[in-house]
């Protein structure tokens, strides 16, 4: 009998736990980075590629990090609201390019030379940005990933609210809505400002 029972009550246990996880909100996934300083960076700026942008540049600013690509489909649904926050000159918007070339997985990166990478990458983000609208007050080129990879990035798009000591206080999985951005982007924005 009570060999029946030890997998009887295994058996239950993961089925509570199968049924909790999947009432999960997959875009509610917590950060470890909340409440954190930003992760250090210098990148590659898309509109001036002799020229970086880090972090610490906005120092004493409430700014966001929007992570994107123009393969990226939810980027393109969340892009028009974009454009609309970026409307609203109090709040920075910086563009943080993630993957443009290696993220659609159409090129064989060993057969592509790592200044070809970027030519490409400058190439068709540029065009998105200009046949859509450019919202941000920069966007800067993680070609290889690995400053998402800092981030946490699980997909893209995701945005993060940094705070004017350069602390992470929100993270958003998936695209931004006008919902989110009205009802939880902006009161923290507003909050952090004062």
């Amino acid at each position: 009998m009570n060999r029946f029972l030890w997998p009887l009550i295994g058996f239950i246990v993961l089925v509570v736990l199968l049924a909790v996880g999947l009432n999960l909100n997959p875009r509610e996934v917590p950060s470890p980075l909340v409440g954190k300083p930003t992760p250090a960076f210098a990148l590659p700026r898309l509109d001036a590629l002799d020229k970086t942008f880090s972090p610490d540049e906005m120092k004493g600013k409430v700014w966001l990090l929007n992570v994107w690509a123009s393969w990226c489909v939810s980027c393109r649904q969340e892009h028009p609201i974009l454009v609309e926050i970026a409307k609203n000159k109090a709040i920075s918007l910086v563009g943080l390019n993630y993957k443009e070339v290696r993220g659609d997985g159409s090129f064989d990166m060993d057969k592509i030379s790592a200044e070809s990478e970027k030519a490409m990458a400058v190439e068709r983000a540029s065009a998105w940005l200009k046949r859509h609208g450019d919202p941000y007050a920069l966007s800067v080129l993680d070609l290889d990933g690995r400053v998402g990879i800092d981030y946490g990035v699980y997909g893209v798009p995701e945005t993060y609210v940094i705070d004017k000591a350069g602390v992470i206080r929100l993270k958003h999985i998936g695209p931004v809505t006008p919902d989110i951005f009205t009802g939880k982007i902006l009161p923290l924005v507003a909050e952090l400002s004062k």
